[in-house]
């Protein structure tokens, strides 16, 4: 804020009461209502010295000057609240803009931790990067409560938590196949070595050829489930074990390659900060010496007034280099947020897919046992439908007759 030049205070003087003229940084004159904060480039009552400008805009906050109200209010505010908002705004509001003219109004955006969003009072909804998708890219930006504590959670860190979760469901569905692994090997075991079993052994004929059998079925079985054992572990619990070894490295490097871009927000977030209350102080001194002026204390008033002049406008020109690298440091993350989450969600797709999948494999080596199971009793059958009493009667007999001359009476 410039006050008016002693030159020109034959100007300000025939200006409606409660209208004060000032200069920007720029040297671009402009009018203020000091009751109503009305602020236009336009001179009051429709004066012919009326300047060049894009336009007048009437009733709107008071005139900012390198981003502050005349009053010294910070267009832009920070405001700790959780809201669920789409993600970030392109651009942080400049600050630093010297255009009077141009409404700024603090409400337009809203900072949650150091991120800035649209205020969605005051803005219209976002277009969705990818609608009806629920992609990840567009429900994760905003920082969530953390129902365990009094801090918060970033969108980022639920999603890495959701991969981090699946790993873990996979490594315990590896560990689930394992012990089936360990129930076939073992049913294999007491299988086989039932067969090698006596009881029974001396049984004869065509019953004991079916009885020979079912013990040499129950080898067989034991063979096929030695089989079934060695498929899952080699076609379903090895792949499951082994997928993305390291996936929790390569999450963790993820991690911090998004954690420090919020760091790198969250310093250039201070660093904008710092340099608003520079600028505040400055145009406080500014506005001090300005009142100096109009009284005359001072015969060194004029000389003070440019040199405050001056700094006003270097601490506006850091700021508006302090936003520019904030709203530079804002995109990099955007960015690497959408191509981050699109990954995750990809990531994502690929795991349940190739669980599916070894879980079909599961399910067919299941069938397979079963029809190599049938196949085993099937020989058993056979020889039970051939079991004849009368021919197996026959065989014995022959094999084992004392004589076949019947005793007769006695003669006296």
């Amino acid at each position: 804020m410039v006050p008016p030049q002693p030159a020109e205070e034959n100007q300000t003087s025939l200006l409606p009461p409660g209208w004060q003229s000032y200069l920007s940084p720029q040297g671009r004159r402009y009018y203020v209502n000091t009751t109503t904060n009305e602020t236009t480039w336009e001179r009051p009552n429709g004066s012919p010295r009326t300047p060049s400008s894009p336009g007048t805009q009437r009733n709107f906050q008071p005139a900012t000057v390198n981003g502050y109200h005349s009053s010294g209010t910070p267009v832009h505010q920070s405001e700790p609240v959780h809201m669920s908002l789409r993600k970030p705004t392109g651009d942080l509001q400049n600050p630093g803009s010297p255009s009077p003219g141009k409404k700024q109004s603090k409400e337009s955006t809203i900072t949650i931790n150091c991120v800035t969003f649209p205020h969605p009072d005051t803005m219209p909804e976002q277009q969705l990067l990818k609608p009806t998708e629920w992609s990840y890219c567009d429900y994760f930006w905003a920082d969530k409560k953390d129902p365990q504590g009094n801090g918060t959670v970033a969108g980022f860190e639920i999603l890495l938590q959701k991969q981090l979760k699946g790993k873990q469901m996979q490594k315990e569905m590896s560990e689930f196949i394992r012990e089936r692994i360990k129930i076939e090997e073992e049913y294999a075991k007491n299988l086989a070595k039932l067969s090698q079993n006596s009881l029974a052994a001396q049984e004869e004929g065509s019953l004991g050829e079916a009885w020979a059998q079912v013990k040499k079925s129950l080898a067989d079985e034991a063979e096929v489930h030695l089989k079934f054992s060695s498929k899952l572990h080699s076609e379903v619990e090895k792949p499951l074990m082994n997928f993305r070894e390291n996936f929790k490295k390569d999450m963790k490097k993820c991690d911090h390659h998004i954690a420090d871009l919020r760091k790198q927000l969250a310093s250039r977030y201070a660093s904008v900060e710092k340099a608003r209350k520079a600028l505040t102080e400055r145009q406080k001194d500014l506005e001090m010496k300005t009142q100096q002026l109009e009284i005359k204390l001072s015969n060194k008033t004029e000389e003070d007034i440019k040199k405050a002049r001056r700094k006003s406008t270097q601490a506006g020109d850091d700021l508006m280099r302090c936003v520019d690298l904030y709203n530079q440091a804002q995109s990099k993350w955007f960015e690497e947020m959408v191509t981050t989450t699109l990954e995750l969600e990809r990531l994502e797709v690929e795991r349940v897919e190739m669980i599916r999948q070894h879980l079909c494999q599961y399910t067919q080596l299941r069938h397979e046992t079963d029809m190599f199971n049938q196949s085993t009793v099937e020989p058993v059958d056979q020889l039970l439908r051939k079991v004849d009493p009368a021919k197996d009667r026959e065989l014995w007999v022959k094999e084992h007759k004392t004589g076949d001359i019947r005793p007769v009476d006695m003669e006296i």
